[in-house]
């Protein structure tokens, strides 16, 4: 049987760090935490306001993770200078997606239907692959079957669902109906395709759990509440709890 892949954020260990300006806590151990514990990969997000992660961040984090031999995800929005970053880089995985100075986090998906913001898009891509072929890209969008289809005119390998408001309306005890709708409309097109389909965003242990019962996420990236539990629980932990988690629940073939 095969289970979904559990990406971890290591994000909010680098803000806490940012916040006085030290040395720690540290990236670096964070990310040999989670994989030693059993996390299928390290997610970060260098953001053009470097907020929380740091150019110095990527490389130590990616050799970490070639040294334990599992993939290191990118997340990084279109911009000139970062794209640059990854291509030098060359990850596994680069995850594009929407930002914004002034947002908290990520507020949505990529719009490509507006094809000022699809031709940027496109051209992160394509730039990134020429410079790392091995590279492989997904596209962080909203589970719109228009915005998929759309995605799949692009060279990549996979999109992440935006599930901030799935994660929104399950806290606030909301018909989730919609949402897991739209989610298997959009695994038959995406699959279909031979893309990968993944998720984040705004996920906590017990929000996850319905996605996982539907079978159709490959692959969750989730940061924020594992880091937040962490202070309760211990890193190593809440990992170890959200993969035991993850392994009562099989992929739909």
């Amino acid at each position: 049987m095969k289970y979904a892949r559990l990406g971890v954020n290591i994000d909010h260990v680098a803000t806490l760090r940012q916040q006085r300006g030290e040395m720690y806590p540290d990236v670096v151990r964070a990310a040999d935490v989670a994989l030693a514990t059993g996390a299928h990969q390290i997610t970060i997000h260098l953001r053009e306001d470097r907020r929380h992660i740091q150019d110095r961040d990527v490389p130590a984090v990616h050799d970490m993770c070639k040294k334990i031999g599992l993939p290191m995800n990118l997340e990084l929005g279109c911009h000139d200078e970062i794209v640059e970053i990854a291509m030098r880089e060359k990850p596994e995985w680069v995850c594009l997606v929407p930002e914004k100075r002034e947002e908290r986090t990520t507020e949505g998906g990529l719009d490509v239907m507006d094809q000022k913001n699809y031709q940027r898009v496109k051209s992160a891509c394509e730039r990134i692959l020429k410079a790392s072929p091995s590279t492989k890209i997904s596209l962080f969008v909203e589970a719109n079957a228009d915005v998929l289809k759309k995605c799949l005119t692009m060279k990549a390998h996979a999109v992440e669902i935006h599930t901030g408001e799935y994660a929104k309306d399950f806290l606030t005890k909301k018909d989730l109906s919609k949402h897991l709708k739209e989610y298997r409309e959009g695994a038959s097109i995406i699959k279909s395709a031979g893309w990968g389909y993944h998720a984040g965003h705004g996920l906590t242990y017990e929000s996850l759990e319905p996605l996982l019962s539907e079978g159709l996420f490959e692959e969750y990236n989730i940061g924020h509440w594992i880091i937040a539990e962490s202070v309760f629980l211990g890193l190593g932990h809440v990992i170890k709890e959200m993969l035991t988690l993850m392994k009562k629940y099989p992929l739909k073939a």
